[in-house]
């Protein structure tokens, strides 16, 4: 990936789906701590997605809320991301949606690469459709 400075504020880059801009001004594109908790959150439902599907469960839909805590002081670092699923998929219970979530918990790259420094926790709740 290539980065180039824009003016007047951040920085753009050319992806295979188009160009993302990115600057701590989000008046001039995404902040950097939305990228990061967009690709925690978004990574990790579609694992718990691929997850389900191959225990040949038909997911409706899933959308994930993140609250996220940052510290205050100093650089604003991200110390905690909730992940809060919402999933709507026929015949699953909520003890077979907690164990595809603890496959996706390992599985998910985002939330491995993040583990040792950002707390990440997790709730659910199954909803029709």
């Amino acid at each position: 990936m290539h980065f180039k400075m824009k003016e007047p504020n951040g920085f753009t880059t050319q992806l295979e789906y188009g160009e993302l801009h990115i600057s701590g001004d989000e008046t001039y594109g995404y902040r950097p701590y939305q990228l990061m908790v967009s690709s925690i959150a978004v990574c990790s439902g579609g694992v718990l997605r691929k997850v389900l599907e191959k225990k040949r469960y038909t997911v409706d839909d899933i959308s994930v809320e993140a609250e996220v805590t940052r510290n205050e002081q100093g650089a604003q670092e991200i110390q905690k991301i909730h992940l809060h699923f919402r999933v709507a998929c026929a015949g699953l219970s909520e003890q077979q949606l907690e164990k595809a979530l603890n496959v996706t918990r390992k599985n998910c790259s985002m939330v491995q690469s993040v583990k040792d420094s950002i707390e990440i926790t997790e709730r659910f709740e199954l909803v029709s459709n």
